[in-house]
């Protein structure tokens, strides 16, 4: 299996830059109706389900601010409080000078944008998304998409910086993007002047 390339965004303000990044690892979230939903992180495939230990600040990311901590539960969180409409999940990674801040959305019903790098759709449900940084549609270069049946694609935008996903089959679908923030953030008391957003999109194709 031959990895994909992490997004690189270009913002007209300058906020995000492009780099030639490795692959990232990225967190997503499941959720199936009555049990509880679950987020993992992962590197190629979403049934990969690699060790958490080395995140900090875990928290549900509500519209009107962060919420519950989730709990770790066999190399997964555990998101027990139930959320009505798309559910967003945030966590830090510090890794040398460098920090990496996973934003992951389950979810297609909501066409605003609540974590810092998104993906929403232009309508509720729909198969068209636009990347949303901190308020403002920008163009994402590509945006990469995992499946529960190893299906891989690299979605590339249209002129208006819009993605389409024809999902041809029923499954888990996972949308990443990756870019390189043109600032620092602190954490924890220390000041990281790389910082890196990872953003995900899942949802499940029913049969």
């Amino acid at each position: 299996m031959t990895p994909f390339n992490s997004l690189r965004t270009t913002l007209g303000l300058g906020a995000l830059f492009a780099l030639p990044m490795a692959q990232a690892d990225y967190l997503w979230i499941e959720r199936s109706a009555g049990q509880p939903a679950k987020a993992y992180l992962s590197e190629f495939q979403p049934g990969e389900h690699l060790d958490l230990g080395k995140l900090r600040e875990p928290a549900v990311r509500l519209a009107e601010g962060k919420g519950e901590a989730p709990r770790v539960e066999a190399n997964g969180y555990l998101i027990s409080a139930p959320v009505a409409g798309d559910l967003r999940l945030q966590a830090k990674l510090p890794e040398g000078g460098k920090l990496v801040i996973y934003e992951a959305k389950e979810g297609r019903g909501e066409t605003k944008a609540v974590n810092d790098l998104e993906l929403v759709p232009t309508t509720p449900g729909g198969n068209t998304f636009k990347l949303h940084w901190k308020g403002s549609v920008v163009s994402a270069s590509q945006v990469n998409v995992y499946t529960s049946e190893q299906w891989n694609r690299t979605l590339k935008p249209a002129e208006d910086g819009s993605v389409t996903l024809d999902p041809v089959f029923p499954a888990r679908y996972v949308l990443e993007v990756t870019a390189e923030v043109n600032g620092a953030a602190t954490v924890e008391g220390k000041r990281y002047e790389s910082v890196v957003h990872v953003a995900t999109l899942s949802f499940d194709v029913p049969r």
